[in-house]
């Protein structure tokens, strides 16, 4: 099973493209606290893995609208690694999140007045809206109400 769960903050706003069909694509990095971090090594500071994150279709276009750096959202999706050839002939390999789900974990004027994903913690607030792998809104239920 290929399935990636992470939440963090966008690290820029999100920049999406078109293909030649058309087919929208967005793409972002997000920058995700690690759990555990050596203290000496980084003066106490909380270290961070930044993270490529790729959507698609409706999603992206979803994404591209609504997403500002510094804006804590969920990703859910799969790892994907491809290659290329760069132009000096060398192959580079890229690893990145391909998002089938993202959720908005704060409101977008909360991302702006903390001054991006390094301020203080965003109010603990239920997500406004989670899109679906159609790209359309539905209704998020807490997981207190879940009945398992």
């Amino acid at each position: 099973m290929n399935k990636a769960i992470l939440i963090g903050r966008l690290t820029r706003d999100p920049e999406v493209r078109y293909t030649q069909s058309g087919v929208a694509v967005c793409t972002f990095t997000l920058a995700v606290d690690r759990r555990f971090a050596r203290r000496d090594a980084n003066d106490g500071q909380p270290t961070a893995d930044f993270i490529p994150i790729v959507t698609w279709r409706k999603l992206a276009e979803i994404c591209g609208n609504n997403l500002i750096k510094g804006r804590r959202i969920s990703v859910e999706g799969r790892i994907q690694v491809r290659n290329y050839e760069a132009q000096d002939g060398s192959k580079r390999y890229v690893t990145e999140i391909v998002a089938d789900e993202i959720e908005f974990l704060d409101s977008r004027n909360s991302a702006s007045h903390e001054g991006g994903f390094g301020g203080a913690p965003a109010p603990q607030q239920p997500p406004q809206s989670k899109p679906t792998d159609a790209g359309s809104f539905g209704p998020s239920i807490p997981d207190e109400e879940i009945p398992f």
